[in-house]
Protein backbone atom coordinates (compact mmCIF):
# COMPACT_ATOMS: atom_id res chain seq x y z
CA UNK A 1 0.00 0.00 0.00
CA UNK A 2 1.29 3.04 -0.86
CA UNK A 3 1.89 5.59 2.40
CA UNK A 4 0.60 8.49 0.87
CA UNK A 5 -2.51 6.58 0.20
CA UNK A 6 -4.89 7.55 3.15
CA UNK A 7 -4.29 11.08 2.90
CA UNK A 8 -4.78 11.61 -0.93
CA UNK A 9 -8.17 9.42 -0.56
CA UNK A 10 -8.74 11.96 2.68
CA UNK A 11 -8.19 15.27 0.47
CA UNK A 12 -9.75 14.08 -2.87
CA UNK A 13 -13.01 13.77 0.04
CA UNK A 14 -12.86 17.26 1.33
CA UNK A 15 -12.43 18.50 -2.28
CA UNK A 16 -15.91 16.25 -2.96
CA UNK A 17 -17.99 17.42 0.06
CA UNK A 18 -20.00 19.50 -1.60
CA UNK A 19 -21.30 17.17 -4.26
CA UNK A 20 -21.77 14.81 -1.43
CA UNK A 21 -24.57 17.40 0.02
CA UNK A 22 -26.15 17.98 -4.05
CA UNK A 23 -26.33 14.10 -4.27
CA UNK A 24 -28.15 13.75 -0.90
CA UNK A 25 -29.67 16.64 -1.44
CA UNK A 26 -31.31 15.34 -4.96
CA UNK A 27 -32.22 11.87 -3.85
CA UNK A 28 -33.93 13.40 -1.01
CA UNK A 29 -35.93 15.42 -3.41
CA UNK A 30 -36.60 11.95 -5.78
CA UNK A 31 -37.57 9.15 -3.01
CA UNK A 32 -38.89 5.97 -4.12
CA UNK A 33 -40.04 3.39 -2.10
CA UNK A 34 -38.94 -0.51 -1.60
CA UNK A 35 -39.19 -2.27 -4.44
CA UNK A 36 -39.76 0.54 -7.11
CA UNK A 37 -37.02 2.24 -6.74
CA UNK A 38 -35.92 1.95 -11.02
CA UNK A 39 -35.13 6.07 -11.46
CA UNK A 40 -32.99 6.03 -8.52
CA UNK A 41 -31.18 2.89 -9.54
CA UNK A 42 -30.32 4.18 -13.40
CA UNK A 43 -29.42 7.67 -11.41
CA UNK A 44 -26.79 5.69 -9.36
CA UNK A 45 -25.77 3.48 -12.30
CA UNK A 46 -25.13 6.40 -14.50
CA UNK A 47 -22.82 7.82 -11.94
CA UNK A 48 -20.36 5.31 -12.41
CA UNK A 49 -21.36 5.60 -16.33
CA UNK A 50 -17.62 7.01 -17.48
CA UNK A 51 -15.66 5.80 -14.32
CA UNK A 52 -13.10 3.09 -14.27
CA UNK A 53 -15.35 0.00 -13.02
CA UNK A 54 -17.56 -2.91 -13.92
CA UNK A 55 -21.22 -1.62 -13.36
CA UNK A 56 -24.19 -4.85 -13.11
CA UNK A 57 -27.21 -5.57 -12.02
CA UNK A 58 -27.74 -7.63 -9.19
CA UNK A 59 -30.65 -9.45 -7.77
CA UNK A 60 -34.52 -9.78 -8.51
CA UNK A 61 -34.97 -6.06 -7.64
CA UNK A 62 -32.55 -2.78 -8.73
CA UNK A 63 -29.65 -3.87 -6.70
CA UNK A 64 -26.18 -2.75 -8.31
CA UNK A 65 -22.93 -4.22 -7.53
CA UNK A 66 -19.60 -2.05 -8.60
CA UNK A 67 -16.51 -3.62 -8.41
CA UNK A 68 -12.89 -1.36 -8.36
CA UNK A 69 -9.75 -3.59 -9.42
CA UNK A 70 -12.13 -6.45 -10.21
CA UNK A 71 -9.53 -8.95 -11.22
CA UNK A 72 -6.44 -7.29 -9.04
CA UNK A 73 -5.18 -10.54 -7.22
CA UNK A 74 -5.54 -9.82 -2.91
CA UNK A 75 -8.26 -9.40 -0.57
CA UNK A 76 -11.64 -7.95 -1.98
CA UNK A 77 -13.57 -5.79 1.02
CA UNK A 78 -17.48 -5.52 0.06
CA UNK A 79 -19.17 -1.74 1.26
CA UNK A 80 -23.01 -1.59 1.10
CA UNK A 81 -25.24 1.20 1.33
CA UNK A 82 -29.41 1.03 0.94
CA UNK A 83 -30.89 3.44 -1.71
CA UNK A 84 -34.66 2.68 -0.66
CA UNK A 85 -37.29 5.10 0.67
CA UNK A 86 -40.39 5.22 3.16
CA UNK A 87 -44.09 5.56 2.55
CA UNK A 88 -44.34 8.51 4.80
CA UNK A 89 -45.75 12.10 3.71
CA UNK A 90 -42.53 14.05 4.33
CA UNK A 91 -43.68 17.08 6.64
CA UNK A 92 -40.63 19.28 6.56
CA UNK A 93 -40.12 22.97 4.91
CA UNK A 94 -36.88 21.81 3.07
CA UNK A 95 -36.18 23.93 -0.30
CA UNK A 96 -35.12 19.95 -1.56
CA UNK A 97 -38.36 18.47 0.53
CA UNK A 98 -39.63 15.62 -1.44
CA UNK A 99 -41.40 15.95 -5.01
CA UNK A 100 -42.75 12.66 -4.86
CA UNK A 101 -46.35 12.85 -2.17
CA UNK A 102 -46.31 9.99 0.17
CA UNK A 103 -43.02 9.27 -0.19
CA UNK A 104 -39.83 10.64 1.81
CA UNK A 105 -36.37 9.56 2.49
CA UNK A 106 -37.01 9.52 6.07
CA UNK A 107 -34.46 6.88 7.19
CA UNK A 108 -31.26 8.53 5.62
CA UNK A 109 -30.79 6.34 2.75
CA UNK A 110 -29.94 9.08 0.66
CA UNK A 111 -27.20 10.26 2.61
CA UNK A 112 -26.28 6.76 2.64
CA UNK A 113 -25.95 6.34 -1.61
CA UNK A 114 -24.54 10.13 -1.59
CA UNK A 115 -21.38 9.40 0.60
CA UNK A 116 -20.63 6.05 -1.11
CA UNK A 117 -21.01 7.39 -4.65
CA UNK A 118 -18.67 9.84 -4.41
CA UNK A 119 -15.89 7.54 -2.16
CA UNK A 120 -16.05 5.43 -4.65
CA UNK A 121 -15.54 7.87 -7.06
CA UNK A 122 -12.46 8.52 -5.46
CA UNK A 123 -11.17 5.16 -4.85
CA UNK A 124 -11.70 4.56 -8.64
CA UNK A 125 -9.40 7.59 -9.01
CA UNK A 126 -6.88 6.01 -6.27
CA UNK A 127 -7.58 2.38 -7.59
CA UNK A 128 -3.57 1.72 -8.96
CA UNK A 129 -2.59 2.09 -4.84
CA UNK A 130 -5.55 -0.52 -3.71
CA UNK A 131 -3.65 -3.81 -2.76
CA UNK A 132 -6.94 -5.77 -3.91
CA UNK A 133 -10.39 -5.01 -5.03
CA UNK A 134 -13.25 -3.26 -3.85
CA UNK A 135 -17.13 -4.16 -4.34
CA UNK A 136 -19.85 -2.01 -3.70
CA UNK A 137 -23.49 -2.73 -3.03
CA UNK A 138 -26.15 -0.26 -3.66
CA UNK A 139 -28.92 -2.52 -2.13
CA UNK A 140 -32.44 -1.36 -2.84
CA UNK A 141 -35.56 -2.39 -0.14
CA UNK A 142 -34.36 -2.50 3.22
CA UNK A 143 -37.35 -1.05 4.43
CA UNK A 144 -39.49 -3.94 3.38
CA UNK A 145 -39.61 -7.62 4.12
CA UNK A 146 -37.87 -9.95 2.52
CA UNK A 147 -35.83 -7.00 1.68
CA UNK A 148 -33.45 -6.19 -0.74
CA UNK A 149 -30.26 -7.81 0.30
CA UNK A 150 -31.12 -11.65 0.20
CA UNK A 151 -31.65 -11.90 -3.48
CA UNK A 152 -28.54 -9.92 -3.89
CA UNK A 153 -26.30 -12.55 -2.02
CA UNK A 154 -28.59 -15.14 -4.22
CA UNK A 155 -26.80 -13.44 -7.46
CA UNK A 156 -23.18 -13.32 -6.23
CA UNK A 157 -23.09 -10.33 -4.06
CA UNK A 158 -20.88 -12.00 -2.14
CA UNK A 159 -18.67 -14.17 -4.50
CA UNK A 160 -15.23 -13.87 -3.67
CA UNK A 161 -15.86 -11.22 -1.18
CA UNK A 162 -14.07 -11.63 2.20
CA UNK A 163 -15.26 -9.22 4.21
CA UNK A 164 -18.29 -6.72 4.53
CA UNK A 165 -18.52 -3.75 6.65
CA UNK A 166 -21.31 -0.65 6.31
CA UNK A 167 -22.70 2.25 8.21
CA UNK A 168 -25.76 3.87 9.35
CA UNK A 169 -26.40 7.45 10.17
CA UNK A 170 -28.24 8.04 13.16
CA UNK A 171 -30.07 10.91 14.32
CA UNK A 172 -30.48 9.90 17.89
CA UNK A 173 -26.32 10.21 18.11
CA UNK A 174 -24.63 13.42 18.28
CA UNK A 175 -23.01 14.73 14.76
CA UNK A 176 -19.38 13.65 15.34
CA UNK A 177 -19.51 10.41 16.95
CA UNK A 178 -18.86 6.86 15.18
CA UNK A 179 -20.21 4.69 17.28
CA UNK A 180 -20.23 0.30 16.88
CA UNK A 181 -20.48 -2.74 18.74
CA UNK A 182 -19.18 -6.16 18.61
CA UNK A 183 -21.04 -9.53 18.66
CA UNK A 184 -25.42 -9.29 18.23
CA UNK A 185 -26.05 -5.53 17.34
CA UNK A 186 -29.02 -4.83 15.97
CA UNK A 187 -32.47 -7.00 16.60
CA UNK A 188 -34.13 -9.82 14.73
CA UNK A 189 -37.60 -8.87 13.31
CA UNK A 190 -40.81 -11.07 12.39
CA UNK A 191 -43.98 -9.58 11.28
CA UNK A 192 -47.94 -11.04 11.58
CA UNK A 193 -51.36 -10.26 10.02
CA UNK A 194 -54.08 -11.49 12.26
CA UNK A 195 -57.93 -12.00 10.95
CA UNK A 196 -60.23 -12.53 13.64
CA UNK A 197 -63.99 -13.35 12.25
CA UNK A 198 -66.75 -13.70 14.32
CA UNK A 199 -70.39 -12.52 13.57
CA UNK A 200 -71.88 -9.28 13.22
CA UNK A 201 -74.96 -7.95 14.51
CA UNK A 202 -77.06 -5.19 16.14
CA UNK A 203 -75.62 -3.64 19.65
CA UNK A 204 -78.91 -4.07 21.05
CA UNK A 205 -78.99 -7.54 20.87
CA UNK A 206 -75.45 -9.05 21.08
CA UNK A 207 -76.49 -12.51 22.39
CA UNK A 208 -77.49 -12.88 18.89
CA UNK A 209 -73.86 -11.62 17.18
CA UNK A 210 -70.28 -12.65 18.04
CA UNK A 211 -68.15 -9.66 18.40
CA UNK A 212 -64.77 -10.27 17.01
CA UNK A 213 -63.58 -6.85 18.58
CA UNK A 214 -63.83 -8.04 22.18
CA UNK A 215 -61.80 -11.59 20.77
CA UNK A 216 -59.20 -8.69 19.09
CA UNK A 217 -59.07 -6.91 22.56
CA UNK A 218 -58.37 -9.90 24.93
CA UNK A 219 -55.56 -11.10 22.06
CA UNK A 220 -53.96 -7.41 22.16
CA UNK A 221 -53.74 -7.73 26.04
CA UNK A 222 -53.12 -11.25 26.45
CA UNK A 223 -50.15 -10.96 24.23
CA UNK A 224 -48.40 -8.65 26.70
CA UNK A 225 -47.77 -11.35 29.05
CA UNK A 226 -45.59 -13.46 26.71
CA UNK A 227 -42.56 -10.56 26.94
CA UNK A 228 -43.52 -10.39 31.04
CA UNK A 229 -44.30 -14.23 31.70
CA UNK A 230 -42.60 -16.17 29.14
CA UNK A 231 -39.25 -15.03 28.67
CA UNK A 232 -36.09 -14.94 30.72
CA UNK A 233 -35.88 -11.58 32.30
CA UNK A 234 -32.50 -11.56 30.74
CA UNK A 235 -33.50 -11.57 27.28
CA UNK A 236 -34.42 -9.11 24.95
CA UNK A 237 -37.61 -9.14 23.51
CA UNK A 238 -41.05 -6.76 22.29
CA UNK A 239 -44.23 -7.11 21.07
CA UNK A 240 -46.47 -4.52 19.32
CA UNK A 241 -49.52 -4.27 17.59
CA UNK A 242 -49.06 -1.59 14.90
CA UNK A 243 -52.37 -1.79 13.88
CA UNK A 244 -56.06 -3.03 15.06
CA UNK A 245 -58.49 -2.51 12.35
CA UNK A 246 -62.03 -2.27 13.95
CA UNK A 247 -63.65 0.89 12.82
CA UNK A 248 -67.09 0.52 12.76
CA UNK A 249 -70.17 2.21 14.05
CA UNK A 250 -72.19 3.07 17.03
CA UNK A 251 -74.74 0.63 16.40
CA UNK A 252 -72.95 -2.71 14.77
CA UNK A 253 -71.25 -5.50 16.28
CA UNK A 254 -68.18 -6.03 14.27
CA UNK A 255 -68.03 -9.33 12.44
CA UNK A 256 -64.07 -9.21 11.60
CA UNK A 257 -60.98 -7.22 12.72
CA UNK A 258 -57.76 -7.02 11.47
CA UNK A 259 -54.53 -6.69 13.49
CA UNK A 260 -50.67 -6.27 12.06
CA UNK A 261 -48.27 -7.25 14.55
CA UNK A 262 -44.31 -6.73 14.83
CA UNK A 263 -41.75 -8.59 17.17
CA UNK A 264 -38.04 -7.85 17.74
CA UNK A 265 -35.92 -9.95 19.42
CA UNK A 266 -31.90 -10.57 19.80
CA UNK A 267 -31.79 -14.43 20.01
CA UNK A 268 -33.18 -17.77 18.09
CA UNK A 269 -34.39 -18.74 21.49
CA UNK A 270 -36.51 -15.65 21.93
CA UNK A 271 -37.80 -15.92 18.50
CA UNK A 272 -39.31 -19.41 18.50
CA UNK A 273 -40.63 -18.75 22.20
CA UNK A 274 -42.35 -15.99 21.11
CA UNK A 275 -43.72 -17.27 17.90
CA UNK A 276 -45.21 -20.30 19.64
CA UNK A 277 -46.74 -18.22 22.42
CA UNK A 278 -48.82 -15.53 19.70
CA UNK A 279 -49.52 -19.49 18.10
CA UNK A 280 -51.14 -20.80 21.67
CA UNK A 281 -53.16 -17.36 22.63
CA UNK A 282 -54.47 -17.16 18.74
CA UNK A 283 -55.51 -20.66 19.45
CA UNK A 284 -56.96 -20.25 22.83
CA UNK A 285 -58.77 -16.72 21.44
CA UNK A 286 -60.32 -18.82 18.89
CA UNK A 287 -61.89 -21.08 21.51
CA UNK A 288 -62.28 -18.88 24.31
CA UNK A 289 -64.90 -16.62 22.27
CA UNK A 290 -65.97 -18.77 19.25
CA UNK A 291 -63.98 -16.79 16.18
CA UNK A 292 -62.08 -18.16 13.71
CA UNK A 293 -58.34 -16.67 13.35
CA UNK A 294 -55.93 -16.57 10.45
CA UNK A 295 -52.40 -15.79 11.19
CA UNK A 296 -49.68 -14.82 8.65
CA UNK A 297 -46.43 -15.03 10.55
CA UNK A 298 -43.55 -13.72 8.55
CA UNK A 299 -39.65 -14.71 10.31
CA UNK A 300 -37.91 -12.16 8.65
CA UNK A 301 -34.60 -10.31 9.24
CA UNK A 302 -32.44 -12.28 11.43
CA UNK A 303 -29.98 -10.34 14.22
CA UNK A 304 -27.14 -8.59 12.99
CA UNK A 305 -24.37 -9.90 14.79
CA UNK A 306 -21.20 -7.88 13.99
CA UNK A 307 -17.62 -10.20 13.84
CA UNK A 308 -16.22 -9.01 16.96
CA UNK A 309 -12.17 -9.66 15.38
CA UNK A 310 -12.86 -6.99 12.35
CA UNK A 311 -14.94 -4.83 14.53
CA UNK A 312 -12.17 -4.25 16.95
CA UNK A 313 -10.08 -4.01 13.77
CA UNK A 314 -12.60 -1.02 12.41
CA UNK A 315 -12.55 0.53 15.66
CA UNK A 316 -8.85 0.98 15.94
CA UNK A 317 -8.57 1.88 12.46
CA UNK A 318 -11.05 5.12 12.78
CA UNK A 319 -9.19 6.45 16.09
CA UNK A 320 -5.68 5.93 14.44
CA UNK A 321 -7.10 7.97 11.53
CA UNK A 322 -7.47 10.93 13.61
CA UNK A 323 -10.32 12.17 11.33
CA UNK A 324 -11.04 15.95 11.84
CA UNK A 325 -14.70 15.72 12.13
CA UNK A 326 -14.73 12.68 14.52
CA UNK A 327 -15.00 13.89 17.85
CA UNK A 328 -15.45 10.30 19.69
CA UNK A 329 -15.48 6.92 18.86
CA UNK A 330 -17.45 4.60 20.95
CA UNK A 331 -19.53 1.60 21.83
CA UNK A 332 -23.18 2.85 20.90
CA UNK A 333 -24.68 -0.63 22.60
CA UNK A 334 -27.26 -3.14 21.26
CA UNK A 335 -29.58 -0.72 18.84
CA UNK A 336 -32.92 -1.61 19.02
CA UNK A 337 -34.06 -1.33 15.04
CA UNK A 338 -33.78 -4.30 12.29
CA UNK A 339 -31.48 -4.69 8.93
CA UNK A 340 -31.45 -6.63 6.00
CA UNK A 341 -27.92 -6.20 6.40
CA UNK A 342 -27.76 -9.14 9.07
CA UNK A 343 -28.52 -11.31 6.17
CA UNK A 344 -24.60 -9.91 4.48
CA UNK A 345 -23.30 -10.52 7.85
CA UNK A 346 -24.79 -14.71 8.23
CA UNK A 347 -22.64 -14.89 4.94
CA UNK A 348 -19.19 -13.05 5.76
CA UNK A 349 -17.27 -11.39 8.60
CA UNK A 350 -19.00 -8.25 8.66
CA UNK A 351 -19.18 -4.40 10.35
CA UNK A 352 -21.96 -2.73 10.53
CA UNK A 353 -21.40 1.27 12.04
CA UNK A 354 -23.16 4.50 12.93
CA UNK A 355 -22.55 7.99 12.12
CA UNK A 356 -24.16 10.15 13.70
CA UNK A 357 -26.35 12.86 12.48
CA UNK A 358 -28.32 14.77 15.22
CA UNK A 359 -29.38 17.75 13.39
CA UNK A 360 -27.19 21.38 14.78
CA UNK A 361 -30.16 22.36 17.03
CA UNK A 362 -29.60 19.45 18.98
CA UNK A 363 -32.97 18.57 18.52
CA UNK A 364 -33.95 14.29 17.84
CA UNK A 365 -36.08 13.88 14.76
CA UNK A 366 -36.38 10.41 14.68
CA UNK A 367 -36.31 7.46 11.92
CA UNK A 368 -39.15 6.70 10.29
CA UNK A 369 -41.09 10.17 11.27
CA UNK A 370 -42.63 12.69 8.22
CA UNK A 371 -39.74 15.16 10.38
CA UNK A 372 -36.56 13.26 10.39
CA UNK A 373 -34.10 15.19 9.43
CA UNK A 374 -30.47 14.90 9.52
CA UNK A 375 -26.98 17.05 9.89
CA UNK A 376 -25.23 16.61 6.27
CA UNK A 377 -21.75 17.42 8.56
CA UNK A 378 -22.61 13.53 8.92
CA UNK A 379 -21.44 13.13 4.84
CA UNK A 380 -18.09 13.69 5.15
CA UNK A 381 -17.68 11.61 8.67
CA UNK A 382 -19.35 8.63 6.63
CA UNK A 383 -16.61 8.66 3.77
CA UNK A 384 -13.81 9.62 5.74
CA UNK A 385 -14.53 6.92 8.54
CA UNK A 386 -15.53 4.47 5.32
CA UNK A 387 -12.23 5.59 3.54
CA UNK A 388 -10.28 5.02 6.74
CA UNK A 389 -11.05 1.61 7.41
CA UNK A 390 -10.16 0.64 3.33
CA UNK A 391 -6.81 1.92 3.75
CA UNK A 392 -6.23 0.08 6.50
CA UNK A 393 -7.42 -3.14 5.60
CA UNK A 394 -5.22 -2.94 2.76
CA UNK A 395 -2.41 -2.14 4.14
Amino acid sequence: MDANFESELMQLLDEHKDEMIKLRRYLHEHPEPSFHEKHTAEFIKNYYRDLDCKVHDCGDGYGIVVDINADKPGKKLAWRADFDALQIQEDNDLPFKSQNPGVMHACGHDGHTAYLLVLGKCLIQLKDKINGSIRLIHQPAEEVAPGGALSMIKDGALDDVDDICGIHVMSTMPTGTVQLHAGPTQTGRANFDLTFTGKGGHASMPQLSNDAIVAGSYFVTQLQTIVSRRLNPFEVGSITIGSFDGVGSYNAIKGQVKLKGDVRVMSKETRKVIKENIEQIVKGTDVTFGVKSKLDYDDNYPVLINNRDLTKEVETWIKESDIPEVRAVKDSGVVNASEDFAYFAQKKPACFFYVGCQPKDGGIYPHHSPKFMMNEDCLIICAKSAASVICHYFA
